[in-house]
């Protein structure tokens, strides 16, 4: 079952780099048509939630770029705005001794109205964390996780927002190991160009 595991996350692996890769072709085809290359950027902070031993110390600097190659800012209601995700791509950087991670995935994002909006998101991140074991924070089994995220924002302006997240990062039991995972909650500021 471990073997198993371990393919699977390769797969993913290669799914999400697959994309990421289809996303440059997109994005070389857009700046030649003078078009913008990035949809928003992101930054700010978040900390660990989780408690006891598994809980990792430090606030975590963290960046995300978002790209739209399947044309999610022309979707006009919530059923085309779930069917043209993001893509995302950052870090949350380890301060104190702990985990960095660079992830990358898709994001889906729901306006509720011209301020409010939903956003979730699903992909892969790797990490330099403790794979094995931890008395301070968590054990993680393996480089490669699944990341995913839930997140509620609201628009300052038609380029400013501000977003509230939970982000969770973790093997699902597919690999060897310990499954602590990491979970951290913050708030970023968002740009839209």
């Amino acid at each position: 079952m471990a073997g198993n595991g371990r393919g699977f996350l390769l797969v993913s692996a290669r799914v999400i780099v697959a994309a990421i890769a289809a996303n440059a072709a997109l994005l070389s085809v857009s700046a030649r048509a003078d078009e913008k290359i990035f949809d928003e950027l992101r930054f700010g902070a978040s900390t660990s939630i989780q408690g006891g031993d598994e809980r990792e110390d430090g606030i975590f600097p963290e960046v995300t770029v978002f790209f739209d190659p399947f044309g999610h800012s022309a979707a006009t209601d919530w059923k085309q705005q779930l069917a043209r995700p993001r893509v995302n791509l950052g870090t949350s950087i380890g301060t104190q001794g702990e985990a960095t991670q660079v992830f990358a995935g898709f994001a889906w994002t729901v306006n509720f109205n011209e301020k409010i909006f939903a956003e979730a998101g699903f992909g892969g991140v790797w990490h330099n964390g403790e794979l094995d074991s931890n008395d301070d924070g968590p054990a993680l089994g393996c480089r490669l996780l699944f990341h995913e995220y839930l997140g509620a924002g609201y628009n300052i302006t038609q380029h400013w927002n501000v977003v509230a997240q939970v982000a969770h990062s973790s093997h699902a039991n597919l690999c060897d190991g310990p499954n602590n995972g990491m979970t951290r909650a913050g708030l970023q500021v968002g740009y839209k160009f």
